[in-house]
């Protein structure tokens, strides 16, 4: 391969084989592997890359402007709020997603955290392991069975939870202003405009909705306090859109029965956070759509979404900004 048709992938935190194994079988294609450390420069290693694959690492139109031969942005995942999509809008560059690669895995994790808190799971092994098989009679365990679910999101993730809660017999309802009525009914969930008055008839809320403008901050005091009091709330989309501070006085008041959170404003969260110490939370690192199964998956849809537009064809369902797209 004539050295001028070659194109240069950065990789920052690394990259799992599955994903590397698309790019190995190219031959008009070379990959650097760069790690995040205390005195680590992403800006040293953008100068002659065509493309690169994010974590977590925030892309600024600052790095952005440094990256003169950028073709494709590939996140690991389906967050982007750490990328400067307009600074990528206005190179023409797409920012690409890993489309559905995850998708079931948050939904698993959502019904588990769900599961966890309903059933009174953790309560009832510390009481079991301390010899106290009376802890039977201490708390009172819920059913999912005919409960209503009120999702907040129907995309991605959204859709699966709410298929998975439909098997479960849980009466679920679903508020997204940009879902497909039709799609929704015929998930078996009902469509919902007001989001205050659904909150206020669930039992248990999954957010499932993007971090921008428009979702920061939309669960806040005013709409936590119109919960029921047995009500559960779970979120693994983005820390923010439910407000921390709001939720923490929530579940101390007993306004809400529990809180299952995946997703921390700011991550990780600081020391001393009062949710570490609570009985009526289950916490989890940001890791609801992180197992060994999901990694690869993601991992490959990052690498062939890179290869997709070095050769011109990109998965548009995969392109945050389907408007470079021409």
């Amino acid at each position: 391969m004539n050295a001028t048709n070659m194109r240069k992938v950065l990789c920052v935190q690394g990259m799992p084989k599955a994903g590397l194994d698309l790019f190995a079988a190219r031959d008009d294609i070379e990959v650097e592997i760069v790690h995040e450390g205390p005195d680590f420069d992403l800006r040293a290693h953008l100068g002659d890359i065509h493309g690169i694959t994010l974590f977590g690492t925030r892309y600024t139109r600052e790095l952005i402007d440094a990256t003169p031969n950028l073709e494709v942005c590939s996140r690991f995942g389906v967050g982007f709020d750490s990328v400067d999509v307009p600074a990528l809008t206005d190179r023409g560059v797409p920012l690409m997603v890993a489309g559905t690669a995850n998708s079931v895995t948050v939904a698993e994790h959502a019904m588990f955290m769900m599961l966890d808190l309903a059933k009174m799971a953790r309560q009832y092994h510390a009481g079991v392991a301390a010899g106290n098989f009376g802890v039977r009679n201490e708390y009172s365990a819920l059913d999912l069975f005919e409960k209503r679910l009120l999702s907040v999101g129907f995309g991605r993730i959204g859709s699966r939870t709410v298929k998975r809660a439909v098997a479960f017999e849980m009466d679920v309802q679903v508020y997204d202003p940009y879902a497909d009525p039709a799609a929704v009914h015929a998930a078996g969930a009902a469509l919902v405009d007001d989001l205050d008055a659904a909150l206020a008839e669930a039992d248990f809320v999954t957010i499932h909705c993007p971090r921008n403008e428009e979702t920061y901050g939309l669960i806040g005091a005013d709409r936590l306090a119109r919960m029921k009091p047995t009500a559960i709330i779970v979120t693994t989309a983005r820390g923010g859109i439910v407000n921390e501070a709001a939720l923490i006085e929530a579940l101390r008041n007993r306004t809400i029965l529990a809180a299952g959170i995946d997703v921390f404003d700011p991550e990780p969260p600081l020391p001393g956070n009062p949710l570490f110490t609570m009985d009526n939370v289950l916490l989890s690192p940001h890791s609801a759509g992180v197992t060994r199964e999901s990694m690869d998956r993601m991992a490959m849809v990052t690498c062939q979404n890179v290869i997709d537009v070095f050769d011109g064809r990109p998965v548009p369902a995969h392109v945050v900004n389907k408007e470079v797209l021409g």
